[in-house]
């Protein structure tokens, strides 16, 4: 004789409305929605009071520690010192005016972007308008290449040429170098991203170079 052995059969389950499912995920996506709010905005404070730090330590290096310096703003196609009521110092673009302990002008900073090879690569220069040499450069934000394109902040002796050189800068190849000061030695290897630091630099000193001019004749030497 055979035993038989039913099985137990599993309860049938009743379908998910789709409206009750749709609901669940919007109801999950705005609580994500949510929570990437005010993640977002409580670490906004945090963020901005670095990236401050950053930028009064990058602006003490290029201008090659100040005893003081001066916050100027463009407004209208000048630099002011002072905005009219109402204008927002967040708007506006910015730039930074040293002084040596005698009270004597240095040179500005000024921060500056343009696109690398890989994304926008933000920079910082000081930069003698009296002279119209350059006083150091200091990278502040770039995805270059890691082991080429990163050289650009990471190699001294690329990073050093700029102190000193002479506006406009021209970009060379260094078996090509003449010992010219308007010469920059490029990276091998990392020839877009050298020549966008020195256009960078060159662009910002054409554009901002008349507003220096109207800014030292308003306010004498």
């Amino acid at each position: 004789m055979t035993d038989s052995t039913t099985i137990p059969q599993a309860p049938p389950q009743d379908d998910v409305p789709s409206r009750k499912l749709m609901v669940t995920l919007a109801g999950a996506g705005a609580v994500a929605g949510l929570m990437i709010v005010f993640v977002y905005g409580w670490t906004q404070p945090t963020i901005k009071a670095y990236k401050a730090r950053m930028l009064a330590a990058a602006v003490q290096e290029v201008l090659r520690m100040p005893a003081s310096y001066d916050t100027l703003y463009v407004h209208q196609g000048r630099l002011v010192d002072q905005l009219p009521d109402g204008v927002s110092a967040a708007d506006l673009e910015a730039v930074y005016l040293g002084y040596d302990a005698d009270g004597s002008r240095i040179g500005f900073a000024i921060a500056a972007g343009e696109p690398g090879f890989q994304d926008i690569i933000g920079l910082i220069f000081g930069y003698d308008h009296n002279d119209g040499k350059v006083l150091g450069m200091k990278v502040l934000e770039s995805k270059e290449t890691p082991g080429l394109g990163d050289k650009i902040e990471k190699d001294a002796d690329f990073v050093g040429q700029f102190e000193g050189a002479l506006i406009p800068l021209l970009g060379v190849k260094a078996r090509n170098a003449s010992g010219d000061p308007h010469e920059i030695d490029m990276i091998t290897g990392a020839t877009i991203s050298s020549r966008t630091i020195i256009r960078t630099i060159n662009n910002a000193i054409e554009r901002f170079g008349p507003m220096f001019d109207a800014y030292y004749e308003g306010t004498g030497p």
